[in-house]
């Protein structure tokens, strides 16, 4: 029960800075243009620094034995999340037009914005390495898989992936993150202090940046459209509550399989919605699954974190 109060409590600040985004557009101090260069910003500068002070600003009390562990645990995330994705649209009989639409929202959640502030919360700095590992496989899925299944929407023609969509900061980021794991190296202080500051301005500018999402968005969308609530409620509680249990039956580190399925709980992630975005592609579906999800977060999320 403690854990789950952390939760809801790091939840509603992180609610806040989304309100404070909501607020803000609708006062019109940020605009769209503003939003979008903010969101790169975020992208490209502030969460690889967040992802990079997870191993800088840590006490050092990792292992490659957990390392691993915790890699092979991201890898089983995600490989689940595909081979359930076909059946899970079919279970909430999703129209055949939108079943790969839900499909990404199911496979990319919200795991470094929001998980990263909840891990840390709960665990403590040394955590964000280990979330980092799930962002890095993360991007290559989301990079190769998640491309394959836009594409898949837009065109009947043959899938071509390019490589060199990987090369992007959040990948280089959790590289560097193994690199300094690896060697060891003396990082001084003031590079550990900018990266410090660096991210800490990832977490409230992304949730902001959902904030924005809302104000654009008529409420009467949002929660009038019963099929996401049914992709919630399977999403956040009934996938993150199997996983709990089947992982029980492991000989798991507490924080290791904690965070696992925390992962699992999380909301939709914003990348599809940059993704339909740049493919010309209606967002308007994965811009209404985060904000559902990142609402209804704050019931999900507790519960989810009691059971671990």
């Amino acid at each position: 029960m403690e854990n789950s109060w952390i939760i809801f409590q790091k939840l509603l600040v992180l609610f806040g800075f989304m309100l404070l985004g909501t607020f803000s557009y609708k006062r019109r101090w940020l605009t769209d243009d503003g939003a979008s260069q903010i969101s790169r910003l975020i992208v490209n500068i502030f969460n690889p620094a967040l992802i990079i002070t997870g191993i800088t600003s840590s006490d050092g009390s990792y292992s490659w034995s957990s390392v691993m562990t915790n890699t092979l645990l991201a890898v089983i995330l995600f490989a689940s999340l595909v081979a359930v994705s076909p059946l899970f649209v079919r279970v909430l009989r999703i129209k055949s037009s939108m079943r790969n639409m839900y499909s990404v929202m199911l496979i990319f959640s919200n795991l470094g914005f929001m998980g990263i502030p909840l891990i840390e919360a709960l665990y403590g700095k040394t955590a964000i390495f280990y979330v980092g590992m799930y962002t890095l496989v993360f991007n290559i899925l989301f990079y190769t898989y998640g491309f394959y299944l836009f594409e898949k929407e837009r065109t009947s023609e043959k899938v071509h992936f390019q490589w060199k969509k990987l090369i992007n900061p959040g990948v280089f980021a959790c590289l560097v993150s193994l690199v300094i794991f690896s060697l060891r190296p003396e990082v001084p202080g003031t590079a550990v202090d900018f990266l410090d500051y660096l991210g800490g301005a990832a977490v409230p500018l992304s949730m902001m940046m959902t904030g924005v999402s809302l104000a654009k968005m008529s409420l009467r969308e949002v929660f009038t459209e019963w099929k996401m609530y049914q992709f919630t409620f399977v999403k956040m509680l009934v996938i993150p509550v199997i996983a709990g249990l089947i992982i029980r039956n492991f000989s798991v580190d507490p924080m290791l399989a904690g965070i696992m399925v925390l992962m699992y709980g999380m909301p939709n992630g914003s990348m599809p919605v940059m993704l339909a975005v740049d493919y010309g592609m209606d967002s308007s579906l994965c811009s209404r699954g985060i904000v559902l999800t990142t609402l209804l977060s704050l019931i999900t999320l507790p519960i989810v974190t009691y059971l671990i």
